[in-house]
Order: structure tokens, then C-alpha cells, then sequence
């Protein structure tokens, strides 16, 4: 695997604040916030509110999916730069009730043309257990862009 294409895990954390979360307006408008973007692994946290969640209470897959998206993303991203998503796959395991969603990705294989990434979402409350809600693998497409901050 490839070095860290920041220099330093507080500069991949600006940067991702920056351009990954401040540039994206679902992203954005989530509050997502990065925790580690370093050397192939990430971890992102949301806290969950009412309009993030599907008529049972839970938080709606779409949330759940994101959550996972953007640990593949921006593990990849650690690595190979401006990044898209060419697809990916998701299992949900349990309902994810909680007050916050908890994703951590680690980059699997990286090639040239596309860097192969998994993730794994978990449901978080004060006092309790973590509860894994969903498990992903995405293929990651570098864009060879450099996006300015």
C-alpha cells in the first residue's frame, strides 16, 4: 500500500473538513465529520437527528449508506487523491437505532485505475454497546483531479 498522500493526520483531517464535507451539501448538511483520514483508513462520525431517520425511528438506509460511502471514499482518498465512487455494495445487518452512526473504512487493494475499500457502520448511544448495523465494499475511482482548498 501507498503512503498517505497528506503529511500529516491533522492536514488530511483539514483538508477533508474543507473539501470532502464543506464542498458536499449532503455532507455538509449532515454534519459528518472526519475523525482519521490516514494510510488507507478512515473513520467518520454523525450524529443522528429526527429527519435523518425512516417511520420506525431508525436511521433511514440512505444515512446508513452514506455513512458507509464515505468511509470507502475517503479511505481511498487518503491514498489516491480526488476520488469518486464507482460502486458500491451494502448489507444491513440490524436496525440502526442510536444517537449517533459510527463508519470506519480501510482500503483492501489499491491499483492504478481503482482501490477496492471496505466499511463497516455501527449504531452508538451513551452507556451502551456499539451495534453493528451494516457492512459495505466499494470500488473507488481516482479522478486525477487535485481539488484546491
Amino acid at each position: 500500500m501507498t503512503q498517505s498522500r497528506f503529511d500529516s493526520p491533522e492536514a488530511s483531517i483539514d483538508y477533508m473538513k474543507k473539501v470532502a464535507v464543506a464542498r458536499s451539501g449532503f455532507s455538509n448538511w449532515l454534519q459528518v465529520e472526519p475523525l482519521v483520514v490516514w494510510q488507507g483508513k478512515s473513520e467518520l462520525v454523525l450524529d443522528l437527528r429526527p429527519e435523518m431517520t425512516q417511520h420506525h425511528g431508525f436511521a433511514h438506509g440512505g444515512i446508513v449508506g452514506l455513512m458507509a460511502d464515505n468511509a470507502c471514499a475517503w479511505a481511498g482518498a487518503s491514498l489516491a487523491g480526488d476520488v469518486v465512487t464507482g460502486g458500491y455494495t451494502i448489507n444491513f445487518l440490524r436496525p440502526a437505532l442510536g444517537e449517533r452512526l459510527r463508519a470506519k473504512g480501510e482500503v483492501i487493494k489499491q491499483g492504478k485505475r481503482q482501490v477496492i475499500v471496505r466499511a463497516d457502520v455501527w449504531a452508538e448511544s451513551d452507556g451502551a454497546d456499539p451495534v453493528h448495523v451494516a457492512s459495505a465494499q466499494a470500488t473507488i475511482i481516482p479522478t486525477g483531479r487535485t481539488q484546491q482548498v
